[in-house]
């Protein structure tokens, strides 16, 4: 009994061979998040920028 319920599972898992997943669905996810973070980059990486130099010329300043 226990040998062909554990010979129907191996043959039923060997032939799942649709159920790859969404790949597709995860690049265009991972490509539009870095195309979110290279947009947001370039409209606030100068603003950043000013805004550490003055945070670690407040911190050094300090010392």
């Amino acid at each position: 009994m226990m040998m062909t319920l554990l010979r129907n599972r191996i043959a039923s898992a060997e032939g799942d061979e649709g159920d790859r997943g969404d790949v597709p669905g995860w690049v265009l996810v991972t490509i539009m998040t870095a195309g979110l973070v290279v947009g947001l980059w370039a409209v606030a990486g100068p603003r950043l920028q000013a805004l550490f130099t003055s945070a670690m010329d407040a911190v050094v300043g300090q010392l």
